[in-house]
């Protein structure tokens, strides 16, 4: 039996960054989530990462633990607070937020 890494690309309100994002699984690419979809990975019970990317734009590496036959959901969004928003030019890997649910 597996586990399920489930990715929903959600934000509530107005989202400057809306193209496809792609989801990272312990560093491969593991599929994509539109914006108002959600998809489901299925991933080895056990630890993993996850990280999304839009182009140069990505999300912090998040580290998740999953057991055999859990659920491990994350949110992702561009959306982000004005002085973060203005950093990520920057430092692209604030520009986009993971957040597990």
């Amino acid at each position: 039996m597996s586990a399920t890494l489930k990715l929903t690309h959600k934000t509530i309100g107005v989202e400057v960054r809306r193209g496809t994002y792609d989801a990272m699984v312990d560093g491969k690419s593991a599929g994509s989530v539109e914006l108002n979809e959600t998809i489901d990975i299925p991933v080895d019970p056990g630890r993993h990462t996850l990280q999304v990317r839009n182009g140069r734009n990505s999300s912090r590496t998040e580290t998740f633990d999953v057991g055999e036959g859990e659920i491990a959901s994350f949110r992702s969004g561009g959306k982000r607070i004005l002085p973060i928003f203005l950093l990520s030019f920057v430092v692209p890997s604030l520009a986009l937020s993971l957040r597990r649910e």
